[in-house]
């Protein structure tokens, strides 16, 4: 008898014990967060990345009362900040923003990345689309895209074609455009959209693509051409822009994209809980018309869908990249 009650008090005593160390961790998990969250976005501030991305977290702080504090870390082309957030403690207070260059990325810097870009983050919310448009400047004697393949084809080597970078969605978009057409366009890599497309508004550069919020406000004003968006639908903020197949030229998808990552071990009700947050702010009437004002198509999808997504552009460009011999600067 005194041995079973023994048995007894030290078994109750065990699991006391158990119970004592797992409590603390359910208290961690209930009570998520319980200090200020970080938010890394790796572009500088004012571009569409940063718009974006203030903006659903503006509105997740509202929904929840959650602080959340955004931290702008350019540098090599977003890989500075994504390492960042590979390499934070995997505990829900780290997220990341990132765009159509994390998935270029993968390709044009493998074996070289100080993380994985698929393995080192766990996917949380696809935010939104924004196709990108493809534009000319004035002195380009054509109007639409069957012309301008005509026109590069009779001039070689005279057509120009500027990005905000090499690697950019938009670099990556015209050089799937020179494969598919067989365009005779050369590429001219800036630092940044600004400077090209004062070129191309200056007449010394004949393309440039990005997106409809960097590029329709001066295709309004008349100072550039807009002759088509890499898109199978018309974009929501540029309705006036022919997608690129009614432009007479072939049916391809270019976009740039807003895409929200933690780091890859994070708890799982954590990410679930964000991305739910997230998609509610995207999916709110007030934010899905500022998105559509910027030429962004609303999303807010599941983690799952995000990293089926990325792991999808991953190979597009992949090919692309591979089949123009693009190499990383």
């Amino acid at each position: 008898m005194h041995s079973h009650f023994t048995n007894s008090v030290s078994l109750i005593r065990r699991l006391a014990v158990a119970l004592s160390l797992a409590l603390p961790l359910f208290a961690q998990a209930q009570a998520w967060p319980n200090k200020p969250i970080k938010w890394i976005i790796p572009y500088p501030p004012g571009g569409i990345t940063d718009n974006a991305t203030r903006m659903v977290v503006q509105k997740i702080t509202e929904q929840t009362g959650w602080t959340i504090v955004i931290e702008n870390k350019p540098g090599a082309n977003s890989i500075l900040g994504a390492e960042l957030a590979a390499r934070a403690a995997p505990d829900g207070y780290t997220f990341l923003t990132v765009i159509g260059a994390h998935a270029a990325n993968a390709t044009l810097y493998a074996g070289r990345l100080p993380y994985d870009p698929v393995k080192s983050f766990a996917p949380v919310s696809l935010v939104g689309i924004a196709p990108l448009i493809m534009t000319v400047n004035n002195n380009l004697p054509v109007k639409d895209v069957r012309e301008l393949i005509a026109y590069t084809k009779a001039n070689p080597g005279k057509v120009s074609f500027g990005s905000s970078g090499v690697g950019a969605a938009a670099h990556l978009t015209q050089e799937l455009f020179k494969q598919v057409t067989q365009a005779d366009i050369v590429h001219v890599p800036y630092k940044g959209t600004a400077p090209a497309l004062n070129d191309l508004m200056g007449g010394s550069l004949q393309m440039l693509t990005d997106t409809p919020s960097a590029m329709m406000p001066h295709v309004r004003s008349g100072k550039i051409k807009a002759l088509a968006v890499f898109s199978n639908k018309r974009v929501p903020g540029a309705t006036e822009v022919p997608t690129i197949a009614e432009a007479g030229g072939p049916a391809i998808d270019g976009s740039t994209w807003v895409l929200f990552l933690t780091q890859a071990a994070t708890p799982k009700d954590v990410v679930n809980r964000m991305s739910a947050e997230a998609a509610k702010a995207i999916n709110s009437p007030e934010l899905r018309a500022k998105f559509e004002s910027l030429g962004i198509e609303s999303v807010g999808s599941t983690p799952d869908q995000a990293g089926k997504f990325l792991d999808e552009e991953i190979v597009k460009w992949a090919k692309v990249i591979s089949a123009a011999g693009v190499k990383a600067e």
